[in-house]
Parts: structure tokens; sequence; C-alpha cells
């Protein structure tokens, strides 16, 4: 483990827009099958693996291939397609200013979190791929995070997993509700408003 502190993000939905990205992977795996997949249904529900996303709608004995062709096609498909959601890059500068590192946890794979990353020019001192659940709790509890930063409600769960403080964002699918029953400790509309947070939890006693 780290000695500096840290500071997780979740990757889509919480520090960037993916839904124009993915949505075109997936009408183009739709074009490609001949399967009609409602891609507006399946980003308004982003989060866990892709895996999961397309047992919705191909068979079993298919998921993996449909899910290796998605990460063959998304480079080339989505990557140019994603914008920063506001505040982001503010926010990895706050952290920093902060003397704590900024680490991207995302169930997406790493490879394509850092396309993401290096095309918007959000650096991060660290990324994990392919974590999700109690995946995420596991890589909090490895980098020393203070805090974890996300949309979905089992971000929340990973932070409360991981005993550390779990911040939602309602830019993605859960709202304030949702993310507060699965243990955040604070719900923000935005990244834009993450500075203010971290004050409060800096001015916490150091926990040994």
């Amino acid at each position: 483990m780290s000695t500096v502190p840290a500071v997780g993000f979740d990757l889509d939905m919480t520090l960037i827009d993916s839904r124009p990205g993915i949505k075109a992977v997936y009408v183009e795996i739709a074009r490609r099958t001949g399967v009609p997949i409602d891609a507006d249904l399946v980003v308004s529900r982003l989060g866990p693996p892709v895996e999961l996303e397309m047992a919705h709608w191909f068979a079993e004995d298919e998921v993996e291939q449909r899910a290796d062709e998605y990460r063959a096609l998304y480079p080339a498909i989505a990557v140019d397609e994603v914008e920063a959601l506001p505040g982001a890059h503010a926010a990895f500068d706050d952290v920093r200013a902060r003397g704590a590192r900024v680490v991207v946890i995302t169930a997406k794979n790493e490879p394509h979190a850092r396309l993401h990353l290096d095309r918007l020019g959000l650096v991060a001192d660290e990324v994990r791929g392919r974590a999700w659940r109690g995946g995420k709790a596991d890589v909090l509890r490895e980098v020393g995070a203070l805090a974890y930063v996300g949309d979905h409600e089992h971000d929340m769960e990973a932070a409360v997993t991981a005993e550390v403080a779990g911040i939602g964002v309602t830019t993605g699918p859960c709202d304030a509700e949702s993310l507060r029953a699965a243990g955040a400790q604070a719900v923000l509309a935005s990244l834009e408003d993450l500075p203010a947070r971290l004050d409060a939890l800096w001015s916490r006693p150091a926990v040994s």
C-alpha cells in the first residue's frame, strides 16, 4: 500500500460521458449480428461489466464472444465520441493539491480506460481496470484510498466494504436516494461540487 493517500474515481458517467461512444458500439454489434439491441436502454444503465449487459441480448454461450467483439470495436468507434464531464479536470487538480494520488478504478478494461483519459488530458496516478463491486473494494484498500467517487450504487457498496468514504454523483443511472441507500456519505450533482466535499473529508482526524 502506498503511504500517500489516494482518492478513487469511477470512470464511466463519473469522469466521462461515455454514452455516445458505448451506444455507437452496440449499434454496430446489432448491425453485424441482426440482434435488435436497444442501445438507448443499454446506456441508461451503465456501470456493470460488458458481459453482464451482453447477457441481456445474447445466449449464454455467445456472451463471451460478443464481449470480446465489443472490446475489439471500442477503440475505433467509441473513444472519439466521449467527453469529460464537468468538473473532472478540476477534481483531479484538487486532489493533487491536497497531496493525494488520483486512482481511477473502473469495470472498463485498463487499455480502454487509458485511451479515454489520455485523449481528454485526465492524468491519473494509477488506473485499475476490470474491477467491479468487491473487486473495487479490494483496490480501494490496496491503494490506501480515503474516498471513492462514483455514480453507481455498487460504487458506494464498494466504498462501504472498503471502509472508505463513498461520494456519489448523480451524473449516471442512480439517483441520490439510491446512492444514499447504498451507503454514500455524500451525494453531489456533479464533480464541480467535489472540492467542497473533500474539504470536509480532509478536516477529519487522520485515520491510522
